[in-house]
């Protein structure tokens, strides 16, 4: 057996051309399928059929501290987007360290997030919807 590492600083988040920093202190990116890969449908004999989904899209959720510089990057997009429907983009979330790579290439934000002002800086949480997400979950 061979020792691996993680580091969390080596994984990019690049949402058009920019990479993305200013992470949340607890999760940085969760990638996500929309819908299962399969159906299983078993009938009263016990026979299973299965169905294959065609549905390729998902969700990509970036969590920000609220001092990064890169929500105002973000509204900008989004507000891009509500005006004249151009904030549709390319997004690629990279391992730098390991093989996972996935990437969305129109993705756009679903809304802006919630913002809760308080004792401590706190994160915002942006979700991304992609119209199809190649993911290649690999080692690291």
């Amino acid at each position: 057996m061979s020792l691996k590492t993680y580091n969390p600083k080596e994984v990019s988040v690049i949402v058009g051309a920019r990479v993305i920093t200013g992470f949340a202190e607890d999760s940085k990116v969760i990638v996500a399928r929309e819908n299962d890969s399969w159906a299983k449908v078993a009938g009263v004999d016990g026979e299973v059929t299965r169905s294959k989904s065609n549905d390729k899209s998902g969700s990509i959720t970036i969590n920000l501290m609220q001092s990064s510089d890169d929500n105002a990057f973000l509204t900008a997009l989004y507000q891009s987007d509500e005006l004249s429907g151009a904030g549709v983009v390319p997004v690629t979330v990279k391992d730098n360290s390991g093989t996972s790579l996935y990437i969305a290439p129109e993705a756009w934000i679903r809304k802006p997030p919630d913002s809760e002002f308080s004792r401590e800086a706190g994160p915002r949480e942006w979700i991304l919807d992609c119209a199809e997400l190649t993911m290649n979950v690999g080692g690291n």
